[in-house]
């Protein structure tokens, strides 16, 4: 392996210079994007973040669910849900939609037809290399206080209970890895941002979305993204990243679900 095109790859050829206007209008187009996505929860987790840390005792001693329920009457919060994960599609609609208007269609971006036992294999490593990591970062990060302590899912007991957690499991990957990596990335590239620079710039906003949790969650996610990004900007393939990122969250949320009362160990 050549460590040196890993940690410093050359930035592929995107087409013939921008022109004032177009290189204005790419700026414009990813404000907007993030500001409707990922960039507009960044903002509210910081703040939630520094709310956090200002009130009395440890960030440990405070507690924030990611999946909670939204009515008392199962059908209502069903559909809540339902909504939530069509949200989440929607954004990672708008993100293909846009690379697709650039063109960039979904071959070009590493969504070609699966090659199923390479992507499931490297989907299921990157999940091992970020997962296991992660959760030991959570736990110490946890002890020290440097981070609130996460309930996966605060969803009531309802049968669809699992199915929704699942969605929302491929809903997240599906949006975060489409508009953090692919289109970010992508729409970094054609402005003549570097590739480190365009990683860089990935990463951060993955961790900042996820500083609700503590530090310990945004810089684990900051390390996650820097993987993650590096892996489609060298290999091309964005299938990995999806299996990845939703057996990640699967394991969290209904691992957490069936196993919360099982492990004395978990916060």
């Amino acid at each position: 392996m050549d460590v040196k095109s890993w940690l410093n790859p050359p930035s592929p050829t995107t087409g013939p210079p921008l022109e004032p206007s177009e290189r204005r209008a790419i700026k414009i187009e990813i404000a907007i994007v993030l500001l409707v996505t990922f960039g507009l929860s960044g903002l509210s987790s910081m703040l939630s973040l520094v709310e956090d840390a200002l009130l009395a005792g440890s960030l440990s001693d405070q507690t924030v669910a990611l999946n909670t329920s939204s009515s008392s009457l199962g059908i209502i919060d069903l559909l809540y849900q339902v909504l939530r994960i069509l949200r989440l599609c929607a954004w990672g609609a708008l993100g293909l939609y846009l690379l697709w208007r650039a063109g960039l269609g979904p071959k070009l971006i590493g969504l070609a037809k699966p090659r199923v036992r390479p992507d499931l294999l490297h989907g299921v490593g990157l999940a091992a290399l970020i997962g296991i990591p992660g959760l030991a970062l959570y736990l110490v990060a946890n002890a020290l206080g440097l981070n609130l302590t996460v309930v996966p899912s605060a969803i009531d007991d309802h049968w669809w209970r699992v199915p929704a957690l699942v969605g929302y499991a491929f809903a997240n990957s599906g949006a975060e890895e489409i508009i953090v990596v692919a289109y970010l990335i992508s729409r970094l590239r054609r402005l003549g941002v570097s590739e480190n620079a365009s990683l860089l710039a990935s990463a951060l906003l993955r961790g900042s979305y996820h500083l609700y949790q503590g530090l310990g969650g945004g810089i684990g996610n900051v390390a996650m993204g820097l993987v993650f990004g590096r892996y489609w900007q060298k290999i091309g393939r964005l299938w990995p990243l999806l299996i990845a990122h939703a057996v990640i969250d699967i394991i969290a949320f209904v691992g957490y679900t069936a196993l919360k009362n099982q492990l004395s160990w978990l916060p």
